[in-house]
């Protein structure tokens, strides 16, 4: 327990941060994945078309979040049960139905049999 304290404590105040390919925005994200800061490193962005700019935003956004969670899998993993990829968990692709079958568990009502696409 105390490791995992130890690793918690680690994340408390962790933040991860992307630049765009360009330079143009970067983007902050705390450890829950909420935007701390947003930054403009040129002033390009004043002659981008709304849309360019808003996709560019999103984009350096949601590579910070995908760091700050592989790097969250990265702490945790070792506390995780065997078999449990962290990361499919942290991006809603882990299928439980898949684990309780390997183990030959019964299936929940509304929970998808090993094999099929349909995650829940």
């Amino acid at each position: 327990m105390e490791e995992f304290e130890r690793a918690s404590a680690s994340l408390e105040s962790a933040t991860e941060e992307a630049v765009s390919k360009d330079r143009l925005v970067g983007a902050k994200v705390n450890v829950r994945g909420e935007l701390t800061e947003l930054k403009f490193h040129t002033q390009k962005y004043r002659q981008m078309a709304p849309a360019e700019l808003a996709t560019a935003i999103m984009d350096v956004v949601e590579r910070a979040r995908d760091q700050m969670a592989a790097r969250v899998a990265k702490v945790y993993g070792q506390f995780a049960p065997e078999g449990i990829d962290l990361n499919e968990v942290m991006s809603g692709r882990f299928n439980p139905s898949q684990m309780l079958g390997k183990f030959d568990l019964p299936f929940l009502p509304g929970m998808n049999a090993p094999g099929d696409s349909d995650h829940l």
